[in-house]
C-alpha cells in the first residue's frame, strides 16, 4: 500500500510539475501580431508598420511579436478583410475605402473629390468627434479600429496628359473599391475599374487600364513611373489608411499589455503621419528626376474646372455615404461648398 501511496504522489507530482511547466511556457511563448497590409516597406504605412513593431517588441519584453507582411504577400485588397475577420490575421492598415464594400458606407465620406483643402483639414475629421464615430461602426463586423494614418493627397497619373476635364473620355482608370470614386471618375468621364493594387503595374503596363489615382510613395515604390507617362498635380483626393485588428483578439488580450499597445500605435501613429508629407515629396521628386514620367501641376484655371465637374458627386453621394455624415465631415474639415 506505502508504495501503491507513494506511486500515486509521485504521478500527482508529475502531473502538477508538467501543467507548472506548460503554464510557464505558455506565459513565455509570445504573443504573435501578423500585421499584413499590400504597400511597399519603404513606404509610410510601411514604416509606421516597422515602428510598431520596433516598439510593441521591445515594450513589451518578448511577449509580444510582430510578424510583418507587406506588399499583398498574404493577402491582396479584397481578401485581407476578411481575414482579419476569421482571425487569420490580427492587424491591417487599409485604406479607408475597403470599408464601403464592407457595409460601412460612411468611411467613404473621405473619398468625396476636394473635401481637403491640406492636411490639417483631413485630420479635423481623424482626430474629431467622427473619426471615434466611425471607428465604432466598425466593431458590430468584429473589427476594433486603433488609429488613422496619412499619406497626404492624391494626383493622376495616365499614359496621356490629363489636363482639362475632356482629357479623361473614355480614359480606363484604375480606382479602389468605392462608389464615391467610381462616380467621381464617371464625372470626368473616364470608365473607373476596380482592380486590386498588386495588380496595379502589370495592368497599366499591359495597357488593361490606361491610367490610376494615387500618392508619389506608393507611384515610386510601385515603379508605377515606369509605366506611366504622365503625372497631374491636382490633389482631388486624400489618401489615408486606418490600423484596425481583430476585435476579439484585441479584447482577449491581457489588459495591462493591450495598454502598452495602444501607446505603441499612437506612437507609430505620430510617426508614419510626420513623415508622410516628407516621403511624398521626396518619391515626386525621385520621379522627375526619373525623366521616365511627365509631371504636370494643374493651372488655377484647370483645378477650377476640375472642381466643377466633381461637385456634384458630393450631393450625388448623400443617399450612400449618408447626408449627416457629409455635413459632420464639411464641418470638421472646414469645408464650405460653393453655391
Amino acid at each position: 500500500m506505502k508504495n501503491l501511496a507513494r506511486r500515486t504522489l509521485l504521478q500527482v507530482a508529475v502531473l502538477a510539475a508538467t501543467a507548472l511547466s506548460a503554464s510557464v511556457a505558455l506565459a513565455q511563448t509570445p504573443i504573435v501580431i501578423k500585421f499584413s497590409h499590400v504597400v511597399a516597406p519603404d513606404t509610410p504605412k510601411g514604416k509606421g508598420a516597422q515602428r510598431f513593431k520596433e516598439l510593441a517588441e521591445q515594450r513589451t519584453g518578448g511577449r509580444v511579436k510582430v510578424e510583418l507582411y507587406p506588399n499583398s504577400q498574404l493577402y491582396k485588397d479584397k481578401e485581407e478583410m476578411e481575414a482579419l475577420q476569421l482571425g487569420s490575421v490580427q492587424m491591417l492598415a487599409p485604406s479607408l475605402a475597403k470599408f464601403g464594400p464592407l457595409g460601412v458606407k460612411e468611411f467613404e465620406v473621405f473619398d468625396l473629390p476636394f473635401l481637403f483643402k491640406d492636411d490639417a483639414a483631413f485630420r479635423g475629421i481623424t482626430d474629431g468627434a467622427l473619426g471615434a464615430d466611425l471607428f465604432k461602426k466598425l466593431e458590430p463586423k468584429g473589427i476594433k479600429g486603433l488609429a488613422y494614418w496619412d499619406n497626404g493627397f492624391h494626383q493622376m497619373s495616365a499614359n496621356k496628359p490629363l489636363h482639362a476635364v475632356a482629357d479623361f473620355k473614355g480614359m480606363k482608370m484604375r480606382i479602389q473599391s468605392s462608389k464615391v470614386l467610381d462616380a467621381e471618375m464617371r464625372a470626368l468621364g473616364a470608365i473607373p475599374q476596380v482592380m486590386a493594387f498588386s495588380e496595379l503595374y502589370q495592368a497599366l503596363q499591359s495597357g488593361v487600364v490606361d491610367g490610376t489615382e494615387g500618392v508619389a510613395s506608393n507611384f515610386y515604390t510601385q515603379k508605377v513611373y515606369e509605366v506611366q507617362k504622365h503625372m497631374t498635380i491636382s490633389n482631388h483626393g486624400h489618401l489615408a489608411y486606418a490600423v484596425i485588428v481583430n476585435k476579439k483578439f484585441w479584447d482577449g488580450l491581457p489588459a495591462d499589455l493591450r495598454t502598452v499597445l495602444e501607446s505603441c500605435i499612437k506612437e507609430a501613429t505620430t510617426y508614419a503621419n510626420a513623415i508622410a508629407s516628407t516621403e511624398n515629396m521626396q518619391a515626386m521628386d525621385k520621379i522627375k528626376a526619373s525623366g521616365k514620367t511627365t509631371v504636370y501641376t494643374l493651372t488655377a484655371a484647370e483645378s477650377a474646372e476640375w472642381k466643377k465637374a466633381l461637385m456634384p458627386v458630393h450631393q450625388e453621394m448623400e443617399s450612400r455615404v449618408g447626408k449627416a455624415t457629409i455635413a459632420a465631415a464639411y464641418k470638421a474639415a472646414g469645408f464650405v461648398p460653393a453655391k
